[in-house]
């Protein structure tokens, strides 16, 4: 048994393994994306898109960030006629922000980009290979709820 394979059969060793993988292949896949928006920026563009509509104060916790921050980020996506602000329905001291076409565009376009990218990458594995990754794609899934 090599190294490798006997530091994932710990616990410990299984979540060093994980980390580093999912961190790389995040990094890949966030270079796949082809545009010049921030990870935070993307990530504030599909929580709306997710929610259909949310308020600056809801966008900022669904992402977990500091309402300042969330902020600057919804100005830039506005400013860049990513994002729209509107009158909140019934409370008239909050807007309530939705995604406008061309920021829909964006995100389906970053969507298709990346998955063409794994798909890809996807096919130069064995079947073998592939179907352990359709075995855990909802074990990591559950991991990323917790």
């Amino acid at each position: 048994m090599n190294m490798q394979t006997s530091q994932t059969r710990s616990r410990a060793g299984l979540a060093a393994a994980l980390r580093v993988s999912i961190s790389r292949l995040s990094r890949r896949m966030r270079a796949e994306g082809g545009h010049s928006l921030s990870a935070t920026q993307i990530g504030a563009l599909g929580a709306v898109a997710r929610h259909d509509a949310l308020t600056p104060g809801e966008l900022a916790a669904h992402e977990k960030v500091q309402p300042p921050s969330m902020t600057r980020t919804i100005a830039r996506l506005e400013a860049d006629g990513l994002l729209t602000r509107s009158p909140h329905p019934t409370d008239r001291r909050q807007v309530v922000l939705s995604l406008t076409a061309a920021g829909d565009k964006l995100l389906k376009e970053e969507r298709r980009r990346k998955e063409a990218w794994l798909a890809q990458r996807l096919a130069e594995l064995t079947p073998e290979e592939q179907s352990i990754l359709r075995q855990a794609a909802p074990i990591l899934e559950r991991l990323s709820h917790g």
